[in-house]
C-alpha cells in the first residue's frame, strides 16, 4: 500500500510540474511572432523589424499631422496699413512668397527657402481707417513707416498659430491611429520638430531683396507697357507715394482755393458737372473725385472713359466706388474697357451708361457714344497706338453716328461725349460742347466751324487716374486732372475750374478759372485740327497715350 501511494504522489507531482510549465509558457506562444527568428527574444522585447514598422507609423502620422495642420491653422487676417489681409501658409517643395493683388493679378517673390510658402492676399481697403488716414495726413507717414511691422506681426501670429495646429492636429490623429500615450507623445514632438525647423529654415533665408525682382501672374503678364521697368517704377515709386502722402492733404485745400477766386460768383440755379476720364484704376482718384464732388456741390459726373486697363472681370470691382458718390454718373466706353465693364458701371444704381444715346441729367441733354475699339493692349494692337488711316475712318464713323442721333434728339443736346477727340469732328455745329480724354493730356479749343451752324467747344480731359502704374514711367508722374464746369439756368456754359494734383513734379493742388462769358472773357481757344479721310495718313492730332 505504502508502495502504490508513493507511486501516486509521484504522479501527481509530475502532473503539476507539467502544467505550470504549460502555464509559463501559453502567453509565449499566443504572442504574434512568438518563436520567429528576429521578431523577438525569450524576454518578449519586440524585434528590429516591429521597431521599424513602429517607428514608420510614427513618422507617417507625423508628417500628416504637419501637412493637415498647416492647412487647417497656418492663416491669420491681419491690418497693412488700411487694408485688410490674410496670410496663409501651405506646405510646399521650395519656399517663396505670393502677393495678390486683385484685380490687378500678383506678384511672385523669390522671398525665402523652404518648404513653406507664404500667400499674402490684399482685400478691401477698411473705410473708417482710410477715412482717417485722408483727414490726417500726418498719419498717412505713419501707416506707412508701421507696414512692416504690420507684416512682421502678422507673420509672427501667423508662424505661432501654424506651429500650435500642427501639434494639435497631430495629437489627435496620433491617438486615433495608436491608442497609446507614449507614441502619440513622440508624433506630436516629431510634428513640432518639423513644423519648427521647416518655419526656422524659411526665417533664416529670408532675402529682403526679393522684392525689387518681382515675377508678375495675371493682368500684369499681359500689361508690359503698364508696369514698365520693374526697377525703374520702384524708384519711382518712392517719389510718387510722397506726392500722394501731400495729395491727400492738400484736397482740403481745394475749397479755399475757390473762395479766393472771385472772378465769377455762380449764381443759384448754376448746375455744375465733374468731367473725369482716363481713371486707369487708379484708387486714389476715387478719393480727390468724392472730395471734389462734396466740396463743390457737384450735381452730376461725366466720365469719357477708360475707368479701367484691360476691361477684365476681377477689374468690374473697381467700379463700386461709383455708387459711393451719390450723384448721377454718366460714363460712356473708352479703348480699354470692354462691354462686361460697361455693364458693371450699369449695375452702379446711379450710374448711366451712353452709346449711341441720350439721356437727360439735372436739366442737361447729354448725348454718347463708347469708343469703336477695344485696344487694351497696344503690343498686339499697332493702331490703337497711332491715328493712322484705317483708324482715323473708323473714329470719323464713330462721330457720324453719334452726330446722327444729336441731331434727331427731341431735346437740344447740351453736351456730346466721345472717347477720343479724333471722333469730335462730324459733331461741329451740333451741340454747343464735346468733351472726350484719351490723349491723357488737357487741351481746350474750338472744332473748324460749319457755316450757318453754332460754334462747338472741344474740352479734352487729362488723367484723372494719373494714367494707373504707366504714369510712373515718366521722369514725374502724370498729374490728377478734372475739371468742373458751371452752366446757367439756360444751360450755357458760363465757366469752368482746371483742377490739377501732384503735377510738374510737386505736391500741390492747382485751380484755374476760366469764364466763358464775362466781363473779361478767356480769350478765343485755336481751332482744332480734325483728322480726315481718306488712304493718306491722316492729320496727327495729339499722340495718344490711352
Amino acid at each position: 500500500m505504502d508502495g502504490q501511494g508513493n507511486d501516486q504522489d509521484r504522479t501527481r507531482d509530475s502532473d503539476a510540474r507539467e502544467t505550470a510549465g504549460a502555464r509559463r509558457w501559453l502567453p509565449r506562444l499566443r504572442r504574434p511572432g512568438a518563436g520567429r527568428a528576429g521578431t523577438g527574444d525569450r524576454g518578449g522585447r519586440p524585434g528590429p523589424l516591429r521597431r521599424l514598422g513602429v517607428t514608420l507609423a510614427v513618422l507617417v502620422v507625423a508628417m500628416a499631422g504637419v501637412v493637415i495642420g498647416t492647412l487647417a491653422g497656418g492663416h491669420v487676417d491681419t491690418d497693412i496699413g488700411p487694408f485688410r489681409a490674410q496670410l496663409n501658409l501651405t506646405p510646399a517643395s521650395a519656399g517663396g512668397t505670393t502677393v495678390d493683388i486683385p484685380p490687378l493679378g500678383a506678384l511672385l517673390l523669390d522671398s525665402h527657402s523652404g518648404p513653406v510658402h507664404l500667400n499674402v492676399e490684399l482685400g478691401a481697403l477698411d473705410q473708417r481707417r482710410t477715412e482717417a488716414l485722408i483727414d490726417d495726413p500726418a498719419s498717412i507717414a505713419r501707416a506707412s513707416q508701421s507696414a512692416v511691422e504690420d507684416v512682421r506681426d502678422g507673420v509672427l501670429r501667423l508662424g505661432l498659430r501654424t506651429v500650435a495646429a500642427v501639434v494639435l492636429v497631430t495629437l489627435i490623429l496620433a491617438w486615433l491611429v495608436f491608442r497609446d500615450s507614449r507614441r502619440t507623445a513622440w508624433s506630436g514632438t516629431l510634428a513640432l520638430l518639423v513644423a519648427a525647423g521647416s518655419l526656422g529654415t524659411a526665417a533664416l533665408t529670408v532675402r529682403p531683396q526679393a522684392i525689387e525682382e518681382p515675377r508678375y501672374e495675371g493682368l500684369l503678364v499681359n500689361a508690359p507697357a503698364i508696369v514698365g521697368d520693374a526697377r525703374k517704377i520702384a524708384n519711382d515709386y518712392t517719389k510718387y507715394a510722397e506726392q500722394l502722402k501731400r495729395l491727400v492733404g492738400n484736397v482740403s485745400q481745394l475749397y479755399t482755393t475757390v473762395s479766393a477766386l472771385p472772378v465769377y460768383e455762380p449764381e443759384p440755379g448754376t448746375t455744375r458737372v465733374l468731367h473725369v476720364s482716363d481713371m486707369h484704376l487708379n484708387p486714389t482718384g476715387w478719393q480727390l473725385i468724392r472730395t471734389v464732388v462734396e466740396q463743390f456741390s457737384v450735381d452730376v459726373v461725366i466720365d469719357t472713359g477708360d475707368i479701367t486697363d484691360w476691361g477684365s472681370e476681377p477689374e468690374a470691382n473697381y467700379v463700386g466706388s461709383i455708387a459711393l458718390l451719390q450723384k448721377p454718373y454718366v460714363y460712356i466706353r473708352g479703348n480699354h474697357d470692354s462691354g462686361r465693364t460697361a455693364a458693371a458701371v450699369a449695375r452702379q444704381p446711379n450710374a448711366i451708361v451712353l452709346d449711341n444715346s441720350t439721356t437727360t441729367v439735372a436739366g442737361l441733354t447729354i448725348a454718347g457714344i463708347g469708343d469703336p475699339r477695344f485696344t487694351p493692349d497696344k503690343s498686339t494692337a499697332p493702331a490703337a497706338g497711332g491715328l493712322n488711316a484705317p483708324t482715323a475712318n473708323q473714329l470719323i464713323d464713330n462721330g457720324e453716328t453719334i452726330a446722327e442721333t444729336v441731331r434727331k434728339s427731341p431735346r437740344p443736346v447740351d453736351i456730346a461725349l466721345v472717347h477720343d477727340p479724333a471722333a469730335a469732328g462730324p459733331l461741329s455745329g451740333t451741340c454747343p460742347l464735346v468733351l472726350a480724354g484719351h490723349t491723357h493730356d488737357r487741351q481746350v479749343s474750338t472744332l473748324p466751324e460749319v457755316p450757318g451752324q453754332q460754334a462747338t467747344e472741344l474740352m479734352v480731359q487729362g488723367s484723372t487716374g494719373g494714367a494707373g502704374l504707366r504714369g510712373l514711367e515718366g521722369e514725374r508722374p502724370t498729374p490728377l486732372s478734372m475739371t468742373v464746369l458751371y452752366f446757367d439756368s439756360e444751360r450755357r456754359l458760363q465757366a469752368y475750374d482746371d483742377i490739377t494734383v501732384g503735377g510738374t513734379g510737386q505736391a500741390q493742388v492747382n485751380l484755374e478759372r476760366r469764364v466763358v462769358e464775362g466781363p473779361d472773357p478767356a480769350p478765343s481757344p485755336p481751332v482744332t485740327p480734325t483728322p480726315t479721310r481718306g488712304p493718306a495718313p491722316a492729320t496727327p492730332t495729339p499722340s495718344p497715350t490711352g
